[in-house]
C-alpha cells in the first residue's frame, strides 16, 4: 500500500470516527431533551402533609437533682394525613420517621411509619405514637417547658424525616429526602381550647394544622 493510498485510508476513518462522535451526542442531547420536556410537563408537586390531631397522654418535666437536668416524659398519638396532588405521579414512601420536638431539641423517639406507595391523587392516614421516658433536656429548657405550662399553651412541633420515589407509568425515581414540620399548639390548665376534648388527664387537640414540607 502506497503512502497516498495510507493518508486516505487515515482520512476517511478520522471521518467515520467523527460521524460516530457526532451521532452520539446528537442521541445524548436527544434523550436528555426528552427526559427534560417530560419533567416539565408532569413536575412532580411535593405532597402535602396535614396534622390532623394530637391526643396527649403524658407531657410532664421533672428535676434530676443529682445532675442538675430535668427529665421529659411524653406520649402523644398523632393523626397525620398526606396527599399526593399529582395526577400522574405516584409516590413510593420508603422510609417515614415521626417525633416530636420541643424548640429545637428531639424529646421523643422516632417512630417508623410502614413502607406504602400512594397512587394519583390519594390520600394515606397514619396515626403514630411518639414516646420520650425521662428524656435529659437542658435546665433552660425545662424551665421554659414549665413557663409555658403554667402560661396554659406549649408548642411542639411534630417531624417526618423520610425517603421517597416517584413513579411516572414504569419509569422510578431515585431516591428524594423528605422533611415535614408540623406546628402543634397544646394548652393546659384553666386555658384549654374549644377545639380540645378532655378524658380524664388524656387531652385530645383537633389542629387540622397544614405542614411545611421540603423534599
Amino acid at each position: 500500500m502506497s503512502a497516498k493510498d495510507c493518508a486516505h485510508h487515515h482520512r476517511e476513518r478520522r471521518k467515520l470516527y467523527h460521524r460516530l462522535f457526532l451521532a452520539l451526542l446528537c442521541s445524548i442531547i436527544l434523550i436528555l431533551f426528552i427526559v427534560f420536556l417530560i419533567w416539565l410537563i408532569l413536575r412532580p408537586t411535593k405532597p402535602r402533609f396535614i396534622l390532623q390531631d394530637a391526643t396527649v397522654y403524658n407531657f410532664n418535666v421533672t428535676g434530676a437533682a443529682a445532675t442538675g437536668l430535668n427529665l421529659l416524659t411524653t406520649t402523644i398519638q398523632v393523626t397525620l394525613a398526606s396527599r399526593n396532588p399529582n395526577e400522574r405521579i405516584g409516590i413510593y414512601y420508603d422510609r417515614l420517621d415521626v417525633y416530636a420536638t420541643y424548640r429545637g431539641q428531639q424529646i421523643t423517639l422516632p417512630t417508623l411509619l410502614p413502607a406504602s406507595y400512594q397512587g394519583h391523587k390519594d390520600v394515606t392516614i397514619w396515626s403514630p405514637f411518639l414516646n420520650g421516658n425521662t428524656v435529659p433536656v437542658a435546665p433552660y429548657l425545662g424551665l421554659e417547658i414549665s413557663q409555658d405550662q403554667n402560661a396554659g399553651r406549649v408548642l411542639i412541633n411534630i417531624r417526618v424525616d423520610g425517603r421517597i420515589r416517584w413513579k411516572v407509568g414504569t419509569f422510578i425515581s431515585g431516591r428524594y429526602r423528605l422533611d415535614a414540620n408540623c406546628p402543634a399548639y397544646l394548652s393546659f390548665g384553666e386555658n384549654y381550647s374549644p377545639n380540645s376534648i378532655l378524658v380524664g388527664s388524656t387531652a385530645k387537640y383537633q389542629l387540622v394544622q397544614n405542614c411545611h414540607v421540603d423534599v
